[in-house]
């Protein structure tokens, strides 16, 4: 009798699918209060090198870390009104606290632009003081109708930066490198997933800004996940909140600003973009281990054997793990190392040794070799470098053959059922995209006919990416 699935193959239910990888590769469980998730060690891990990645752009971008308050007064919300607005079904409210009903109640944070002015407000007084570049690392509380593990929780990780300038042209520069230089470069060169980067359109735009700038990517299943914004806010919050700045001609000036953030949904788009029926694929610029060591049975010179080769790969900075747990079959210990995918195996048994080979199994192409204990350094080395670029050509080439070129809004409609679409914003406009919104499809962002970003939507012949989302 043939052994059953381990994971529902994506072909037959991807939505099952996801779940069942992150059961079985032990990323996360669900919390005990609704729309929670607890995220296990593995799944940390990656987020932990995600976190590492992005918090080097970031401060190479200028920005210094801070931490502000998870309770924020609910007159603080109300301060801007699109703001308030956009938030108020999402809002966790607090009433009741220290034995008695609160004189004014507290929101858990939603997002931290209001926490964050009303300490702009004391800290820029001059010229001087700008730009002021933060980025809070923390968690955020939007109770969600309908959660989905990683990609829309209750309560998520992610990170905000939030930055006062002196003028609206380096402010909106300013977003504009968080977009480029901090998100989309991580997706890229990290991630391994290619982003478009766009302009969302007034429908779609962060609630108090002026512009929102995206990175969308696709998803195996040819939907859309916004994996990282980057907001121009114009002087709506500094005005709220008086954020204001004695100019070097001596006249006050409210600031110009931006705010920009990225989540734990990366890991959700991590998986649904390069994981495959066997489980997930991560790709070895991201692994937190990169590289195995696997006893298959113990042996004549086996250990010897382990320990030169773990030795060899750490001095070629490789991240290395040892797995010794010959009580363990091989065989369920392989397949969990193949779930949870790790970029490369390599399988150390007696009868190889004898040869002076080892086994060398690739998790992203899905090959097995054999090759020279003196040799599997570099070739490890080699296979990283390789799986990297072969992830993303993958996932590049899917996404391109899953787009399609439009003139019409039922052709948009259509196109979306399987991928994106790509119009001319003219063409649809505000009334098209209404229409699409009635069956569930979206512009994911507004591209100018090179690829580049645009500064406004009034700019002449700009395509809207349209697709269904998550």
């Amino acid at each position: 009798m043939a052994r059953a699935p381990i994971l529902t193959p994506q072909a037959e239910d991807f939505p099952r699918w996801y779940q069942d990888v992150i059961a079985k590769a032990e990323l996360a469980d669900n919390g005990p209060v609704r729309g929670t998730m607890v995220i296990r060690p593995w799944g940390y891990a990656l987020w932990e090198r995600m976190q590492r990645e992005v918090d080097d752009r970031i401060k190479a971008a200028g920005a210094q870390n801070a931490y502000f308050p998870l309770f924020i007064p609910q007159s603080y919300l109300q301060r801007e009104a699109e703001h308030v607005e956009g938030f108020s079904p999402e809002l966790a409210v607090v009433t009741y606290a220290g034995g008695k009903e609160l004189e004014e109640p507290v929101v858990v944070r939603p997002t931290s632009e209001t926490i964050i002015n009303s300490f702009f407000s004391k800290w820029v007084q001059s010229y001087r003081d700008l730009p002021l570049r933060v980025n809070n690392w923390s968690n955020v509380v939007r109770w969600e109708l309908r959660p989905r593990i990683f990609l829309r929780t209750t309560e998520f990780l992610w990170q905000e930066g939030h930055t006062c300038h002196a003028t609206e042209a380096e402010a909106a520069a300013y977003a504009r490198q968080i977009l480029d230089e901090v998100y989309a470069d991580f997706m890229d060169s990290v991630l391994a997933i290619p982003v478009v980067r766009g302009l969302k359109t007034a429908r779609e735009r962060f609630a108090g800004a002026v512009n929102s700038l995206s990175c969308e990517a696709m998803m195996r299943d040819g939907k859309a996940l916004q994996m990282g914004t980057s907001h121009q806010l114009g002087q709506n919050f500094a005005r709220a909140f008086d954020v204001r700045y004695l100019s070097a001609a001596g006249q006050q000036e409210h600031v110009w600003q931006t705010s920009w953030g990225v989540s734990t949904r990366m890991v959700g788009g991590l998986i649904m973009c390069h994981g495959d029926d066997a489980g997930l694929r991560v790709p070895p610029a991201l692994a937190s281990v990169q590289a195995v060591v696997m006893v298959v049975k113990d042996g004549e010179g086996v250990g010897a054997a382990v320990e030169q080769i773990v030795a060899e790969l750490r001095a070629s900075a490789v991240r290395v793990e040892v797995d010794e747990r010959t009580d363990t079959p091989f065989g369920r210990r392989a397949v969990d190392r193949e779930l949870k995918g790790i970029p490369v195996r390599v399988e150390v048994g007696p009868r190889d040794l004898a040869d002076g080979t080892v086994t060398l199994v690739r998790r992203i192409p899905g090959t097995k070799t054999s090759v020279t204990v003196a040799e599997v350094a570099r070739d490890v080395a080699a296979a990283l470098v390789e799986d990297q670029r072969a992830l993303y050509d993958e996932a590049l080439a899917r996404r391109d053959a899953a787009t399609v070129e439009v003139s019409t809004v039922e052709e948009a409609a259509s196109a979306a059922a399987n991928g994106w679409a790509r119009i001319p914003w003219a063409v649809l406009g505000v009334e098209g995209e209404t229409m699409l919104a009635t069956q569930a499809i979206s512009v994911r962002c507004l591209v100018r006919a090179d690829g580049g970003v645009p500064e406004s939507a009034d700019e002449p012949d700009l395509i809207a990416v349209v697709g269904r989302s998550y």
